[in-house]
């Protein structure tokens, strides 16, 4: 017969979550129920982490002799990736074009900068200008073609 403050049945859940500075935390049993504890309940070394399944006595709401199950790992919870933002550029046709027209600023124009392809275009017309443009033109060619096709399908998607 059990009494009052002994510790109930065996049960096992996953730990929702534990404030690393106080060491309190949240279990989720497999009963569906949620059981707090202490760091005095934690009886493994080491820290709870999200996600690890532990095996565990019951007291009302409280887990009591916590330790991991063995063989198990914490669950991760990975967020999805963004989508790729659709875009009908190709990071290296505009490269190729930096490196033959860059000068001219005509892959600004092809990304859809319009303002800066007009002043690489005038910058050219002028010798010094042209002394601007051309590092200018080699610099977004190497740029265009370090860039992941994610950012660059971001910052250059079509609007």
């Amino acid at each position: 017969m059990r009494r009052e403050g002994d510790a109930g049945e065996s049960m096992r859940g996953h730990v929702l979550g534990a404030d690393a500075r106080l060491g309190h935390g949240m279990i989720a049993g497999d009963d569906g129920t949620r059981y707090r504890f202490t760091p005095d309940d934690w009886a493994h070394r080491g820290e709870p982490a999200v996600g690890m399944y532990v095996d565990f006595e019951t007291q009302e709401n409280r887990a009591l002799s916590i330790f991991p199950v063995p063989g198990t790992t914490p669950a991760k919870s990975v967020a999805p990736a963004p989508p790729v933002p659709d875009t009908d550029r190709n990071k290296y046709v505009a490269a190729v074009i930096a490196l033959i027209l860059g000068p001219l600023g005509i892959h600004r124009f092809y990304l859809g900068r319009i303002g800066t392809g007009v002043l690489m275009l005038i910058l050219t017309c002028t010798a010094i200008g042209a002394l601007v443009s051309v590092p200018w033109a080699l610099i977004d060619a190497i740029r265009y073609l370090v860039m992941s096709d994610r950012e660059f399908a971001a910052r250059y998607a079509r609007r």
